[in-house]
C-alpha cells in the first residue's frame, strides 16, 4: 500500500487522470488531495465528479483550498465577488452549467466536507497553504489561514540553509512536524517544475493552473508522476495564465 499525495489541479480533469494513470493507481493506495480542484481550466466540475467517483474506489481524503471555498460559496449562497470570477472562477460558472441540479447538490456536499488540514500518524501535516499559529493549525483562531496563508512557504524558502533545528533561531512553526505538505504557491515561481523541499516543507503545486503540470508524489519514497503541463492538454484555452 502506497500513501501518495497529489497537488493542485485547477479544472485540468486531463492533467489530474493522466497523472493518476502513470501512478499506476492500485485500490490499496491511499489518496492525499491537497486542494484547489477547480477555477482555472475548462473542466472544473469534471475533476470533481472524478475525485468523487476516485473515493468510491480508493481511500482518499481531500483537503480544502481557497479556490475551493470560493467555488463552494458561489454554489451554495450564490456569492460571486468580481475577484474570484477573474482569477478562474468564469471557468467553473461554465463548467457547471453542464450538471443536472442533483449533480450540483453532490458537488456541494463535496466542498462543504472538505478537511482545513490533515495530521498523520507519522506526524505529518497535510493543508492546502500553512497556518500562523506558532502551536500548529489546530490553534488558529480563523481556519482560513488554512487555504490562504503563504506565509509559511515563504519562511521555510527563506531559511538559512546552515540552520540547524535545534538553534534557537530556527522558527517554531517548523519544529513542529516531521514533513509538512502544501499547494497553493506553484513552485513555477522559483523556476521549477517538479515537487520542491525546504526545510520540512513539502510544495506539490508544480503549477497547474499556469505552465505546469499535476503532480502525484509518494510519501515515503519521494517518487512522483506527471502529467504533461496542462496547458497542453488544453490548447485553445489560457486556464490562470495571464494574457
Amino acid at each position: 500500500m502506497r500513501t501518495l499525495v497529489i497537488g493542485d489541479i485547477h479544472g485540468g480533469f486531463k492533467g489530474v487522470q493522466q497523472a493518476i494513470n502513470r501512478a499506476n493507481i492500485k485500490p490499496d493506495d491511499e489518496l492525499i488531495f491537497l486542494g484547489d480542484y477547480v477555477d482555472g481550466w475548462s473542466e472544473s466540475a469534471e475533476t470533481v465528479s472524478y475525485l468523487i467517483g476516485l473515493s468510491q474506489e480508493n481511500k482518499c481524503m481531500f483537503i480544502r483550498g481557497n479556490h475551493d471555498d470560493l467555488c463552494y460559496k458561489w454554489l451554495a449562497h450564490n456569492e460571486k465577488p468580481m475577484q474570484w470570477v477573474q482569477q478562474g472562477g468564469q471557468s467553473s460558472i461554465d463548467s457547471y452549467e453542464k450538471l443536472n441540479k442533483s449533480e450540483i447538490n453532490s458537488h456541494i456536499s463535496f466542498f462543504k466536507n472538505l478537511l482545513s488540514y490533515h495530521i498523520d500518524d507519522k506526524n505529518r501535516l497535510f493543508i492546502h497553504a500553512g497556518f500562523q499559529n506558532l502551536r500548529g493549525p489546530q490553534y488558529e483562531h480563523y481556519d482560513t489561514a488554512a487555504y490562504w496563508d503563504r506565509t509559511l512557504w515563504e519562511m521555510a524558502l527563506a531559511l538559512d540553509k546552515t540552520l540547524h533545528q535545534k538553534h534557537s533561531l530556527y522558527p517554531e512553526r517548523l519544529k513542529i512536524f516531521n514533513e509538512v505538505y502544501i499547494g497553493h504557491t506553484p513552485v513555477t515561481r522559483i523556476g521549477k517544475t517538479t515537487p520542491h523541499n525546504a526545510a520540512t516543507v513539502w510544495n506539490i503545486d508544480t503549477g497547474a493552473a499556469f505552465k505546469g503540470p499535476v503532480t502525484v508524489m509518494d510519501l515515503d519514497t519521494k517518487e512522483y508522476w506527471q502529467s504533461d503541463p496542462v496547458w497542453t492538454l488544453y490548447p485553445d484555452e489560457n486556464g490562470r495564465n495571464v494574457v
